[in-house]
Order: structure tokens, then C-alpha cells, then sequence
């Protein structure tokens, strides 16, 4: 059996979980997620635990078993405390704004990247040089703070670039010069 989807998943207090069909739906004090998950699946709520079980010992759905547990379990701390990942801008007059639902980015190009915030994310920059990400899904959270990153990954002689709060960039030696 799975070790990590044989664990029962907690509800905390103020989140209620329903799983109808194929659909397991999470509500809480921030907001309310929803998970299609596979027919190999079952999910069976209780009064203060969410357990995930399957079907039949074939090896997809094995597969499944930990991946819906987890998704269930990111989406019961979602609700609750949410998610967020930390960006930090180095370089030369690289910087980053908010305008509304836009997040002014400028990065040493020649024109500004405009860069839309998606539904269900906040953005908050800190500061010139450090954009926050925060949201109840999880997923979003890190596709969001991927696809900035992506927009000028940071780069091994100078460090210039974008890059998350807690990434260590390996540095190059640059040429020397002979002598």
C-alpha cells in the first residue's frame, strides 16, 4: 500500500470537505477548491479525517493513490493558510511594479514586460527588487512563480536575473585573461 495515501488527511476546524462522484470539493475560510479525480479512486469523508482509498491493486491506479491524496491534502492547507513563493530581482535598474491587475517588469530589454496576474492570485512587491506570490492553489502559486521566473532566468557569471527567495545559483568563473 501506498505510504503516503494510506495516511487519513486532518480537517481542520472551519473547512468542510464533500466528495460527490468524481468531485471532491474543499471550503474554508479563504476560499473553495475543487478536484476532479479518477474512477480508481475513492475518497470517504468522516467527521475529522479525509480518507483516500483505491479500487484495485493495478499499477495506475497505485500511481493515483498517493498523487489524489496529496492533492486533497494541498487543497485542505490551501484553504486554510494558503500558499506563497518569494521572488527576488537582481540587476542593474531591473525592478518590478504593480499597476492594478498588472505587474510592471523592467529587465533590462528594451521595452517593459507586462505581465497579467491570473485569477485567484495576489501579488505583492516588497520593494523594488522583490515580488511576493501568494493563493490557495497551490499549483497556480508555482506556475505563476515559474512563468515570471521565465521571463529572465538568472544567469551564472553575474547573478542578474530573476530568481525564487531560496535558490542558490551556482557562479561561474569568468574569463581571466591571458598573461
Amino acid at each position: 500500500m501506498s505510504r503516503i495515501g494510506k495516511m487519513p488527511i486532518p480537517i481542520p476546524s472551519g473547512v468542510t470537505v464533500e466528495a460527490k462522484g468524481l468531485e471532491v470539493t474543499v471550503k474554508g475560510p479563504k476560499g473553495e477548491l475543487k478536484q476532479t479525480i479518477r474512477p480508481e479512486i475513492t475518497v470517504e469523508v468522516g467527521d475529522s479525517e479525509v480518507v483516500v482509498t483505491r479500487k484495485n491493486d493495478a499499477k495506475k491506479s497505485r500511481g493515483f493513490h498517493g498523487l489524489y491524496r496529496n492533492l486533497i491534502n494541498n487543497m485542505v492547507v490551501g484553504v486554510t493558510e494558503g500558499y506563497a513563493k518569494n521572488l527576488q530581482i537582481n540587476g542593474v535598474g531591473y525592478r518590478a511594479e504593480l499597476s492594478g491587475k498588472t505587474l510592471l517588469l523592467n529587465l533590462g530589454f528594451s521595452s517593459q514586460i507586462e505581465f497579467m496576474v491570473p485569477e485567484g492570485i495576489t501579488i505583492e512587491t516588497d520593494g523594488p527588487n522583490k515580488v511576493s506570490i501568494k493563493g490557495i492553489d497551490k499549483a497556480l502559486v508555482g506556475k505563476t512563480a515559474s512563468e515570471i521566473r521565465s521571463l529572465r532566468p538568472p544567469e551564472p557569471y553575474k547573478g542578474k536575473g530573476i530568481k525564487y527567495e531560496n535558490e542558490m545559483i551556482r557562479r561561474k568563473v569568468g574569463k581571466s585573461g591571458i598573461k
